[in-house]
């Protein structure tokens, strides 16, 4: 079975989910608060792996604002009692197969099967079957004498019509079989015995699992064993994932006290050790230097409480490259969470049952490049053996290349900007993610901008630029040098600009960490820049060839790309584009300050002298220039094509 939506009504904080539609991989998407978790709990209480989960209980679990009107109604007869989930399950091929081998293909038409669960915990089921077409099907397919055949002609298609006229007929092993499977259908009805006798067994269990079962590192094995044998319910959940290591081990929890060999017990769980280890380096590209071990020992008084008695298995992390082993427990939280869950889904695959993994928060204690590290580990490991509904707030645990998995998650009674009608829905979940909020949709803003900043602002090679005025007077002097059949800039570089000079070292630290990619700058050389621009390369952030300035071409002490021009081609352009606001036309020779810098001496004009309206931006002239580069392609001095030539002909030599 495979599940296709459920729905939660009535459960906690929420009062009608809506139908939630999921696929093999699914993620609950929403701020904190939201209702990501309750969806979950209310989901795994339909059939948990762990039995003693499986009961709502309505003090705790019903809406807490209505829940005494909720009794009073229901002890009235008002009302039914409440059902807070549902979910509905497309039938897969091998199940079809074995209803169709023993109904015929007619049998079902609906191919789904639901289950639903109230808070009096009774679990109903709801599957359609054709009586008439599935006994018809199993008569005609049935081993039975041309006598018996003939007198079941004519008989009604039921299990009372049939059993009356086979009870009246030689009672041959193949007419008992079928006296036996009629009683059973007219006690189930045909729908009941498929479920029964094909479906049931399979019907999927869901394994939850958030940062409370996580491993403690150690347990005294003794309170295990009595937690383990007084009743189920009384296990923490931080025993699941252990006990799960112990049975990955082969191991039972009386062979750990008393092993007939210590050198099979060493060695059985150095072998669920080494498992787990390639499972977890294979996975976790944060230290590939680390190895599990597992210790199992007799309590010492310096032990911690409820361990210095009895028997105690402890888990390390060896480090290779410190060469010193660790306790578990006292790694990293995110680490601990990451070996807890594969320790115990190791053992449940092992067991090769139906399952839905639901896991909540899963990334929320590991940095963003283990999250991508867990995003694969779905994909590759668990993408075809389970479904997964996972929740997160984190734009790390979204995969952008899968945005339809998405399902978002939002209560609009907390959103600040709904709240104001006093809205009290609760927790709803939302397929069109134009009815969500500006809060519930930041996630995937945030998984958006990452991809469109890996895949459209940057490429293999990437110039980076300080802003868009740099952009586009590099595009339109390269193509002007293009049709004047010299070199322009390399049709494979991607240039991107950052938003300023402060901003490059961030950007190229960004961008530098992203294997195979040829990154180069070409940006203002100023005297309080020069410590920023030398950074680049003293801190092995970029080889020196490949931080470029503008004043390497102007051959002076500082220079923007204005500089490039010359001041005279330049303050024409500011003419040109500025001219209506102007008090009167500039003249180079009347900017009379003594900056280095063509854009320093014009901030200082217009100081003086400002515009009639508006203020001068360094963007404009750059626009404007690249609006009419055809007309003015011919009045560039040669100098100033000189010096593009000589920068793109740098930044060809760079590309492999």
């Amino acid at each position: 079975m495979q599940l296709k939506w459920f729905h939660v009504r009535d459960f906690q904080s929420v009062r009608d989910s809506g139908r939630v539609t999921v696929s093999e991989i699914t993620a609950l998407v929403g701020k904190n608060e939201a209702g990501k978790s309750t969806l979950l709990k209310a989901l795994y209480k339909l059939n948990p792996v762990v039995p003693a989960d499986a009961n709502f209980d309505v003090t705790t679990d019903y809406p807490r604002m209505d829940v005494e009107d909720y009794r009073h109604a229901v002890e009235a007869g008002k009302r039914k009692t409440a059902v807070p989930i549902q979910a509905c399950y497309s039938l897969d091929a091998e199940e079809i197969a074995a209803i169709s081998e023993m109904f015929g293909d007619e049998c079902v038409t609906n191919l789904e099967i639901s289950f639903s669960k109230d808070y009096d915990n009774n679990r109903t089921y709801s599957f359609a079957a054709d009586s008439a077409k599935g006994l018809e099907h199993l008569i005609r397919e049935a081993d039975l004498s041309d006598q018996i055949k003939e007198a079941l002609k004519g008989a009604a298609m039921t299990a009372d019509g049939l059993t009356a006229i086979l009870q009246a007929q030689e009672q041959t092993a193949e007419v008992t079989r079928l006296l036996n499977l009629l009683a059973e259908v007219k006690k189930l009805n045909l729908s009941g015995y498929i479920y029964s006798k094909i479906l049931k067994p399979r019907r999927p269990q869901f394994l939850y699992f958030d940062e409370y079962y996580q491993m403690t590192g150690h347990e005294n094995i003794e309170a295990l064993m009595q937690r383990e044998a007084a009743n189920p319910s009384q296990l923490k959940p931080s025993d699941h994932p252990l006990l799960g290591l112990i049975r990955l081990a082969r191991l039972k929890l009386p062979e750990l006290i008393n092993p007939a060999s210590t050198i099979e017990l060493k060695s059985k769980l150095e072998g669920a050790s080494n498992h787990l280890t390639r499972q977890v380096l294979k996975y976790w590209s944060q230290n590939r230097h680390l190895r599990m071990t597992f210790d199992v020992r007799p309590g010492r008084p310096g032990d911690p409480a409820n361990m210095r008695q009895g028997t105690n298995i402890w888990g390390g992390v060896y480090d290779t490259r410190h060469q010193v082993t660790t306790e578990l427990g006292s790694r990293s939280r995110g680490f601990v969470w990451f070996f807890s869950f594969l320790a115990w889904y190791s053992d449940v695959k092992r067991g090769d049952e139906p399952m839905i993994l639901l896991l909540d928060e899963p990334g929320l204690t590991l940095h963003a490049k283990a999250q991508h590290d867990l995003l694969r580990y779905f994909e590759t490991e668990l993408k075809g053996a389970h479904q997964l509904i996972y929740t997160t707030h984190s734009p790390f645990m979204i995969d952008p290349e899968h945005f339809d998995r998405v399902r978002i998650v939002q209560d609009k009674s907390i959103d600040p900007e709904l709240d104001a009608d006093g809205i009290t829905e609760g927790t709803q979940v939302l397929e069109d993610i134009f009815a969500a909020s500006a809060d519930s949709l930041f996630p995937l803003q945030g998984a958006l901008g990452y991809e469109l900043h890996q895949t459209l602002f940057v490429g293999p090679y990437t110039l980076v630029v300080e802003g868009a005025a740099d952009l586009l007077f590099l595009q339109a002097m390269s193509a002007i040098l293009q049709e004047d059949k010299r070199t322009g800039l390399d049709s494979r570089w991607t240039i991107t600009p950052v938003g300023g000079a402060a901003k490059v070292p961030t950007f190229v630290a960004l961008l530098g960490a992203q294997k195979s990619m040829t990154i180069a700058t070409l940006i203002d050389s100023q005297s309080t820049d020069q410590q920023k621009i030398e950074g680049l390369y003293r801190e092995k952030l970029l080889k020196k060839a490949n931080v470029l300035t503008f004043a390497d071409f102007t051959k002076t002490s500082e220079a923007d790309i204005e500089d490039m021009f010359g001041a005279e081609f330049y303050v024409g352009l500011v003419n040109a584009e500025f001219g209506s606001h102007l008090q009167a036309e500039i003249e180079v020779k009347a900017l009379k300050s003594k900056e280095p810098r063509v854009l320093q001496r014009l901030e200082k004009h217009f100081a003086e002298t400002p515009m009639k309206e508006g203020s001068f931006s360094h963007y404009r002239p750059a626009r404007y220039f690249s609006e009419n580069s055809k007309k003015l392609g011919s009045k560039v001095p040669k100098e100033a094509k000189d010096r593009f030539e000589a920068a793109f002909r740098a930044l060809n030599a760079l590309i492999k």
